[in-house]
């Protein structure tokens, strides 16, 4: 793999690659790398599973410390693809308090901040789904050229 960010890299399982893929993304990929689940009341209204955090959803925390706590997103760090909570914060032994940044996985968006026409746009579109006639067809092709084989086979013998 290549210094730069490549859009024809596909995946790898190596976890040196998917992170290095991560933090050499440009930041339109990134934004979409920061996507959270939506709650059941949002998947139905927009037919989407997730969608990417913006400061002032609100969210819940689902893993770690801080389970079943809501609050709004203060801050999203696209540097480092976590998000902080309004709220949830942690005191240093001097006795500042410190944001807490959570792993956009980790949380599910309760309430999106509609305040963006261009939100509501990407809201609005379709999700792309893969109709069942294509995969109908793409198996009857494979099962002709699996037959074709087996008959170039057969001639061979």
């Amino acid at each position: 793999m290549k210094k730069e960010f490549s859009t024809a890299w596909i995946s790898s399982k190596q976890p040196r690659k998917q992170r290095k893929y991560r933090a050499n993304a440009p930041l339109h990929i990134k934004h979409e790398l920061v996507s959270a689940n939506l709650n059941k009341e949002l998947r139905k209204k927009y037919g989407r599973r997730s969608f990417p955090v913006r400061k002032g959803d609100n969210v819940k925390i689902m893993r770690g410390e801080f389970t079943g706590k809501t609050g709004k997103v203060s801050i999203v760090s696209l540097k480092k693809l976590k998000l902080a909570v309004e709220g949830i914060q942690k005191q240093k032994k001097d006795g500042t308090k410190i944001n807490i940044f959570f792993q956009p996985s980790n949380v599910q968006i309760q309430e999106l901040s509609l305040d963006d026409k261009a939100r509501m746009n990407a809201l609005s579109k379709e999700k792309r789904e893969i109709k069942p006639e294509k995969n109908k067809e793409k198996q009857e092709v494979k099962v002709v050229k699996e037959k074709k084989a087996e008959e170039k086979k057969l001639e061979k013998k």
